[in-house]
């Protein structure tokens, strides 16, 4: 029988910020959910826009023209090919949905940098 995921609970079985893990697919795309906390790599994505849907807290996206803070709820789409660096001075929470295989640094040579792969299984950690 088909089963609901609920996001509160994956979100409580690891404690690891930045580290995307992969709840499904969907068209192509890795469903997945990450913590933030602190900062990560300036960085840009040529082929995908980030989706960005905020669980928890109040994150900041920093740009190149601004930066943007979305609240528990909130939404923002950074464009494809656009720099930017999220920064959550608390722990945040977020949903993500992306192309399998992209890189969460739009490279794959960076420290931090986490390629989801469509080989994976659905509910893989």
């Amino acid at each position: 029988m088909p089963t609901a995921v609920s996001l509160t609970e994956k979100l409580s079985t690891f404690s690891e910020h930045w580290s995307p893990k992969i709840l499904g697919r969907f068209n192509g795309h890795g469903v997945m959910v990450v913590k933030l906390e602190g900062e990560f790599v300036r960085h840009s994505h040529a082929r995908a826009d980030d989706f960005l849907l905020v669980l928890k807290r109040k994150p900041t996206i920093r740009l190149g023209a601004g930066e943007v803070s979305p609240g528990t709820g909130g939404l923002h789409v950074v464009p494809n090919g656009t720099a930017h660096r999220p920064v959550a001075e608390e722990e945040a929470h977020f949903p993500l949905v992306e192309p399998c295989r992209t890189s969460n640094t739009g490279g794959p040579d960076t420290a931090r940098s986490s390629t989801r792969s469509s080989k994976r299984g659905p509910h893989a950690h």
